[in-house]
């Protein structure tokens, strides 16, 4: 099954896709940073696939560059991420590369979604204009028209739940006027709001999942099969090197043998160096909020809202969204809160009974939260490790193994 992912990011819905056996074509992105990412997973799937991972491996230990592992991959792997912005400008041009990428073969899956940012509550409270004006509100126009050409069995689209209020200066729903510009093309859809944590994935994160079927009758929506969690929060960070605030290695740790069994069953676990496990460095003020933050767990088990915060602890100039920045990860929870792209700055605590200091959660641990392989490098543009870049990367992203649930699902009525 060969597929297409637009507004690919840092690729988790990818991810879970190829685990099912689809073949991506290319991805379209439009963040250096990002596309990189796609690109030296690409060149992972390669090298793992074909006795070469130790060529990977030293380039997750710094032995190697960028330039270096990608020497070892054929140049249509790489070129199959396609790093430009989807507009009427280059429109065009994408479908001369994805053309060229596909050859006779058939387009039999297109998944992704645009940014949310136009979409989300947070977003269109922060706006004056409520993002109405915003020209990533009508992203699912260029969507409809690589369903209209290349016409796909499916489309598998996503995005927040804030798009199922969002309206234009008219007052149309947006979410409406998608579905009915994908029924103009030839599909019928189907939608509904899946919860990462129903799906094996210990966060609690929701999505609009919207389904697309090239039909002209309704069909049955291929909800994916609930996971039981029987597992908490402490075992996505098993096996990690146990670091203090300010410490940690952005290029590899060996893995510990010793690990849960949830790290196997969610595909996280891995033989290769493991990436991103450091914690941000603590000042005087962190220490305080993380006094606040702590204490309120601790004696209420409540998560600290920002305005709760004594006024010389607040410094951001924001005080009306984003309340609930500072989140609390505790070990013993079935499931964490949702993790989110600004964790870079301030957000997710690390709340563990071994661990005498709380710290924030080092970028494995949150790429862990979303369910992201062990191996899965983020990128930066520079080349150069970025926590910055890689926090914004795994928040934005789709947890791999919701993704998975779908694709598998999927597979299962693809021919019905």
């Amino acid at each position: 099954m060969k597929f297409l992912d637009l507004f690919a990011g840092a690729g988790g819905l990818s991810e879970g896709f190829v685990r099912e056996g689809f073949e991506p074509v290319a991805h379209v992105e439009l963040w250096d940073a990002a596309c990189y990412t796609l690109k030296t997973r690409e060149a992972f799937h390669y090298l793992d696939n074909n006795g070469q991972g130790e060529v990977y491996a030293q380039y997750l230990r710094g032995e190697i560059t960028r330039e270096e592992l990608y020497a070892h991959v054929p140049k249509e792997r790489l070129e199959s991420v396609i790093c430009k912005e989807i507009s009427d400008n280059t429109l065009q041009t994408i479908f001369k590369k994805i053309d060229a990428l596909k050859g006779d073969d058939d387009i039999d899956l297109i998944v992704g979604g645009p940014p949310c940012q136009a979409y989300s509550l947070v977003g269109r409270a922060r706006d004056p204009n409520g993002m109405k004006n915003d020209a990533r509100n009508y992203l699912y126009q260029y969507y409809a028209r690589f369903l209209n050409r290349y016409q796909p069995k499916y489309f598998v689209f996503e995005n927040v739940l804030g798009l199922l209020s969002a309206k234009d200066e008219d007052g149309h729903s947006y979410f409406e006027l998608m579905r009915q510009k994908f029924r103009q093309v030839g599909y019928q859809t189907e939608y509904k709001v899946l919860s990462a944590d129903d799906y094996g994935v210990l966060q609690k994160r929701k999505r609009i999942i919207l389904i697309g079927k090239r039909t002209d009758v309704e069909f049955d929506y291929p909800a994916p099969d609930v996971v039981p969690a029987n597992y908490t929060v402490g075992a996505i960070f098993s096996g990690l090197p146990r670091i203090q605030a300010g410490e940690g290695n952005f290029r590899y740790y060996l893995p510990r043998e010793r690990h849960s069994q949830w790290l196997d069953d969610a595909h996280i676990h891995s033989t290769y160096p493991i990436t991103y496990h450091c914690a941000r460095p603590n000042c005087e003020r962190d220490l305080e909020i993380y006094r606040h933050v702590v204490t309120l767990w601790n004696e209420e088990r409540q998560r600290l809202n920002y305005s709760q915060l004594p006024a010389e602890l607040k410094t951001h100039a924001n005080q009306t969204t984003f309340l609930d920045r500072f989140k609390v990860v505790a070990a013993n929870k079935r499931a964490s809160q949702t993790v989110v792209a600004h964790i870079a700055k301030d957000g997710h605590y690390y709340i563990h009974p071994d661990i005498e200091q709380n710290r924030s959660i080092t970028p494995r641990e949150a790429a862990r939260l979303q369910t992201f392989p062990d191996d899965y490098y983020f990128e930066s543009t520079s080349g150069k490790p970025s926590r910055t870049d890689a926090f914004k990367q795994i928040g934005n992203a789709v947890p791999v193994l919701l993704a998975q649930k779908i694709a598998a699902k999927l597979m299962e009525v693809w021919d019905e």
